[in-house]
């Protein structure tokens, strides 16, 4: 049994910075989106997908070194302001004493999670068991980095649970059949709040709840 967790929203408070720098960056290209429009959008995606709908939005190429420029300025912040989701390691103590394998799978790149991880501590503790979007052909909402991680992990599909706190992230772990619990420490649901009602999806608010309701599985 494996618990695969994702990393931004879930073990590190990393999204609300994140989303601070893309509209800064944003409104250098005269694209009038705010922070918070920015967290909703683009909340769970991988960097190429956010790529992706960007060029929709300019309507044509990204400018040279705007992603660049724009990771630069995230790292710098994160290296200097991010911590820890609340009651995260506890929970991932208790969940590994219980006999539950633990890995990451992520939308972020291996070079953003060396900054997130490392500068809260788990880098060291996951490494050899983290993964990325750039592993696969395509980022969640696809099952792809879920499949990717139970297999590396030589775990059966059936026998993982996905932390998750995205749209996106949630359809990826029931596109992969995989059953997954859906953290939300907001209260905010998630845009298709039927995904809730589906068998195999949980909702939680408080990390130090996960270890009990994993028992429920």
């Amino acid at each position: 049994m494996m618990v695969i967790f994702d990393c931004d929203g879930v073990l590190v408070d990393s999204e609300t910075i994140a989303a601070e720098v893309f509209a800064e960056h944003l409104q250098k290209l005269e694209l009038n989106v705010s922070a918070q429009e920015c967290f909703n959008r683009f909340k769970g995606y991988s960097m190429k997908s956010c790529m992706k709908q960007l060029i929709e939005m300019l309507g044509g190429p990204i400018p040279e070194h705007f992603l660049v420029s724009m990771q630069e300025d995230t790292f710098n912040r994160f290296k200097s302001e991010l911590q820890l989701i609340e009651g995260v390691v506890p929970a991932i103590d208790e969940i590994e004493r219980s006999g539950w394998q633990t890995c990451i799978a992520s939308g972020g790149s291996h070079g953003k999670m060396k900054v997130t991880l490392g500068k809260t501590g788990l880098w060291d503790r996951f490494e050899g068991r983290i993964y990325s979007a750039v592993d696969v052909a395509n980022g969640k909402p696809a099952p792809d980095i879920f499949l990717h991680a139970a297999q590396q992990q030589a775990v059966a599909v059936e026998d993982c649970v996905v932390i998750e706190d995205s749209q996106a992230g949630v359809e990826a772990a029931i596109a992969a059949g995989m059953r997954v619990f859906f953290f939300d420490p907001e209260g905010l649901g998630l845009r298709n709040q039927k995904l809730l009602e589906l068998s195999g999806v949980y909702q939680f608010c408080q990390m130090e709840q996960l270890p009990q309701l994993l028992k429920m599985v």
